[in-house]
């Protein structure tokens, strides 16, 4: 009786006092909405989530290592091909890193990683177009190839992959860049139609056999059984992609300077060589000569690859596994935090940026002439005969200085078959009469505009040519007056100069 007492009073304690309360709020003593009661003059009603204010995640070596791998296993995103309605795609210049490799040095005393680089669709990665891609090189005697181009094999084809191999994870990695770009260009805005002429595609790439296989193995991905007898690859004799611009004694200077730096950043970072006294200890070499190996290289194939890292070769078989005898996730962990250390040092110091400008200018200004040419009179019209589809297939030393250039370093070192897109767009044409007396005034690059995309994001207004364009007004594009402008002389500013000749014979303190 006592217990039903107490309930029957907690319940009518319980009813008055939500009674009180509905009266507190009816007569506006109680604020029903804090938000609201301080905005005087607010009439929204939508819910406003506190601005959560947090530090940015420190870098993290092994998340930053598994994005430059670069899985093919990944679903492929990107923005390529992407613009407002009325414009009209004239032309796309793609410049592609070769895909995962084989180490280029070895680890001393350690045995080489065990990958196979002959290509089977019966082994994962694959791809789709994997089985006929391995099928259609075997014609590609039919092709026209420039230099030293057509002795160099079309395929990857050693059981044991040798030094600088492309592997099959690197010409998958390609088959699906030039799928993904298959359904940006030929599909959606049909930019090579099934009778292109030779002179609307250019390909070139440099002597190694990974850049030609990554670029043939792109171009299958972006035109599937490709007519041989149409296609000519040409041979670039630089890494740098500079034609018959390459001598450049300041450009020269300036790479010797930065790569003075880097051996100052370098060996004064004591954790670094604690971790390289300690590798070597464990494999029983000298730390001068573990150092001039580079073992990063090798070991970011065996990550790449899920393999575990390399052990001492001294190490006999009927022993148990020694952890001590093995370089370790940790050591590989300090090497890639030095790197990302550099990255961030590099961009502060700015003399990489000044190599940069030199060693990108060539294949900025063919690019750009290229575009010009396009953009001017009939040839923006359909059925031109102008390159509308140049690939270059070319290495990281390539596209760093290239994004660097540009003003794009926040956008990291190139991963594993990265790519770098240019785009030529033409606008929504002005009435007949306009049009007529802009060309007569000689300003044709009215409706001109330019899009720069990196593995797929749009970073065209992180430019250095770009980053002041209002992408919000009667243009949402980028002008491409203004890539003209900073690829014909804007980009030498930071080096005191206004032209690339001036630029490269001057004198570098």
């Amino acid at each position: 009786m006592l217990a039903r007492s107490r309930f029957m009073l907690v319940l009518v304690v319980g009813a008055l006092l939500a009674v009180l309360s509905f009266s507190l709020q009816y007569l506006h003593l109680i604020p029903t909405n804090p938000v609201a009661e301080q905005k005087l003059l607010g009439k929204s009603r939508k819910r406003v989530n506190p601005v959560l204010h947090t530090d940015a995640p420190a870098p993290d070596p092994i998340r930053d290592t598994h994005r430059y791998c670069n899985y093919p296993n990944l679903t492929e995103h990107g923005w390529e091909g992407h613009s407002p309605a009325d414009y009209r795609l004239l032309s796309v210049h793609v410049m592609i890193r070769h895909g995962d490799r084989f180490p280029l040095y070895s680890i001393p005393k350690t045995k080489k990683p065990a990958i196979d680089c002959v290509l089977s669709d019966k082994r994962k990665p694959s791809h789709p177009l994997l089985a006929s891609f391995i099928s259609h090189m075997a014609l590609g005697g039919r092709g026209h190839w420039e230099a030293s181009l057509g002795s160099l094999p079309r395929l990857p084809n050693h059981s044991t992959c040798e030094m600088g191999e492309l592997t099959q994870t690197g010409v998958v990695q390609h088959l699906k860049n030039g799928d993904h770009l298959r359904q940006a260009y030929i599909k959606r805005h049909s930019l090579l139609t099934a009778d292109w002429s030779p002179r609307q595609l250019w390909v070139e790439t440099t002597g190694k056999s990974r850049t030609l296989q990554s670029g043939l193995a792109f171009l299958f991905g972006f035109l599937p059984r490709f007519d041989w007898s149409r296609l000519t690859v040409r041979q670039q004799w630089s890494t740098l992609f500079c034609g018959s611009l390459c001598d450049c004694p300041a450009r020269n200077r300036y790479l010797d300077q930065e790569q003075r730096r880097q051996y100052r950043q370098r060996t004064a970072d004591t954790e670094l060589e604690r971790t390289y006294i300690t590798m070597a200890k464990t494999l029983g070499v000298a730390t001068k000569i573990l150092r001039a190996a580079n073992p990063v290289d090798a070991l970011l194939c065996h990550f790449c690859h899920g393999l575990a890292f390399p052990c001492s070769s001294s190490r006999t078989t009927s022993k148990a596994p020694d952890e001590g005898a093995c370089l370790t996730l940790q050591h590989f962990a300090v090497i890639r935090r030095q790197q990302k250390d550099d990255e961030l040092e590099r961009r502060e110091a700015g003399l990489y940026r000044r190599y940069a400008v030199l060693a990108a200018h060539p294949y900025l200004n063919r690019t750009a002439t290229q575009m010009e040419r396009i953009a001017r009179g009939s040839q923006a019209r359909k059925g031109t005969e102008e390159v509308v589809f140049a690939l270059a297939s070319a290495h990281d030393v390539t596209m760093a200085p290239l994004l660097s250039a540009l003003g794009l370093e926040g956008a990291g070192f190139p991963k594993f078959a990265a790519r770098l897109v240019f785009e030529l767009w033409n606008g929504p044409e002005a009435k007949d009469n306009e049009r007529k007396s802009d060309r007569k005034r000689g300003r044709w690059l009215k409706n001109m505009f330019i899009r720069v995309l990196y593995n797929g994001e749009d970073l065209t207004f992180d430019t250095a040519f770009c980053r002041d364009h209002n992408r919000h007004s009667a243009q949402p594009l980028c002008p491409l007056g203004n890539f003209l402008s900073f690829v014909r002389n804007d980009m030498f500013n930071i080096v005191n100069a206004t032209s690339y000749q001036q630029a490269c014979h001057q004198t570098v303190l």
